[in-house]
């Protein structure tokens, strides 16, 4: 197989690869919004089963959910699994994230001291207000560096949607080095892992420094 064969089979498998993380990104960060207000809510039920979710998820192994989300509506709705599969691994990888992101939220939300709410209520802000113009733009601030660390880690996973056999950057260079018998291709996808990440890593930095008005 030529170098340039070999690329354009990696670049589609990229793709691929790139959509996972977008998608996965798109749905688990505000659904990790959404977990850690259940996380620290009043209400006894809705913050234990919030709890015990988050100890799942985060408790068990993302491939295991995969097989989870992927064989789970066949075996108990007997639903069929055509053209499922990248569905699935969108759903368990969001779910899985949201987990992981609901904990960075609270620990941000918790970590701004009760003054500034006190504060804000003297002012006449109200509740959504106080927290949307005053808590949330300095949470973001603070949760950037672990969110960071979690995206970085999420491009890393993507390769484990191979578990569905759905076709990323990682199965295909697999699937190219088993039949080439080299290892080229692996690692030519370990450096498309690393720009990847190092593309992510400049984006989140320049993120943390357009936030620093807020320290």
């Amino acid at each position: 197989m030529s170098i340039a064969t070999m690329l354009l089979q990696l670049g589609r498998g990229l793709i691929v690869t790139v959509e996972i993380f977008l998608l996965t990104l798109l749905f688990s960060l505000p659904l990790g919004l959404l977990f850690s207000f259940g996380r620290m809510s009043r209400n006894v039920i809705i913050r234990n089963l919030t709890k015990i979710y988050i100890s799942v998820m985060r408790g068990t192994p993302l491939m295991l959910q995969l097989i989870v989300v992927y064989f789970g509506p066949f075996y108990i709705f007997r639903i069929g699994l055509e053209g499922y599969r990248f569905t699935a691994v969108i759903i368990a990888f969001s779910l899985n994230y949201a987990a992981y992101f609901a904990e960075i939220y609270r620990a941000g939300i918790e970590s701004i001291p009760v003054g500034q709410y006190e504060a804000a209520k003297v002012l006449g802000y109200g509740k959504g207000q106080t927290f949307l113009r005053i808590i949330m733009p300095q949470v973001i601030k603070r949760i950037i560096p672990p969110v960071t660390n979690e995206t970085i880690t999420l491009v890393k996973d993507t390769s484990l949607a191979f578990v569905v056999s759905q076709a990323e950057m990682f199965t295909l260079a697999k699937q190219i080095a088993a039949a080439e018998s080299n290892i080229m291709a692996l690692m030519v996808a370990g450096l498309f892992y690393y720009v990847f990440n190092l593309f992510v890593a400049v984006i989140m930095e320049r993120l943390e420094k357009a936030s620093s008005y807020y320290r």
